[in-house]
């Protein structure tokens, strides 16, 4: 009986060093959360990288959050699957920065952007184009009814159709045509801005110049940060595009 429960108890030990070993190792996938910002700054970010690195020791992947923009090289960028976007604003990186970035997409990596990542480079096309759309305005901060319509993106199999969420609620121009509209806004559950009508999405993916992109305009309040739907959904879009798996059929 002794000499099961020592090879019990060193069975144990050794899994929790594998596990430990797979965690410092990079775990399932590589992720760098960016939160720069040159316009805006939400007083969510320090909310949104804690949950991140919540989310990594739950979902064993890695995390290294930075605001410093000379970590876009290729040569550190090859070190990540996933570049998150957290709540970006502004003009954040300069020419070899906008180069490694796009090598970096191309070279089939993924891109997560949250909430304000659409309120960022506003004079680079290609950066539009990946992000797939631009911050455009938003009304005061409300409840409204979200309407899930694809249920097979793994940032939405948990939801149902009907979300009633509270938020601020971006509208957006110059959207990608060809995004994959994950959840929309009811405009009718609420007094938007400017309106953009039956079609306002509020999350999507594609893939896009090589690479796979998701895209969350939730995020702005900091309770969202401990909400476990939101969370889900965030953690669905980031295993996406760090993994690379296709919506169920």
């Amino acid at each position: 009986m002794k000499t099961f429960k020592t090879l019990l108890l060193t069975a144990s030990l050794l899994l929790c060093l594998n596990l430990v070993s797979f965690a410092q190792q990079g775990g399932q996938f590589r992720v760098l959360v960016f939160s720069k910002t040159t316009g805006f700054r939400h007083q969510s970010i320090p909310n949104g990288v804690m949950a991140l690195k919540k989310m990594s020791e739950k979902h064993v992947f890695s995390v290294h959050t930075s605001e410093d923009a000379t970590q876009f090289t290729d040569e550190n960028l090859a070190k990540y699957d996933v570049v998150v976007l957290m709540s970006t604003t502004g003009t954040i990186f300069n020419e070899a920065q906008k180069a490694a970035f796009q090598k970096f997409v191309q070279s089939g990596k993924g891109v997560v952007g949250i909430h304000s990542a659409t309120d960022t480079e506003y004079e680079w096309p290609w950066y539009n184009q990946m992000i797939g759309g631009y911050f455009l305005a938003h009304p005061r901060q409300q409840t409204l009814r979200l309407q899930v319509v694809d249920k097979t993106h793994p940032a939405t199999w948990h939801l149902s159709e009907n979300w009633l969420w509270t938020d601020e609620l971006y509208e957006f121009k110059d959207l990608n045509p060809n995004l994959k509209v994950l959840i929309q806004a009811d405009e009718t559950t609420y007094q938007p801005a400017k309106a953009m009508g039956a079609f306002h999405p509020m999350a999507w993916y594609h893939e896009f110049d090589g690479g796979r992109v998701f895209y969350t305009a939730l995020g702005h309040v900091d309770a969202v940060w401990e909400d476990a739907e939101f969370l889900k959904h965030l953690y669905g879009g980031i295993w996406y595009a760090a993994k690379g798996k296709q919506p169920k059929k």
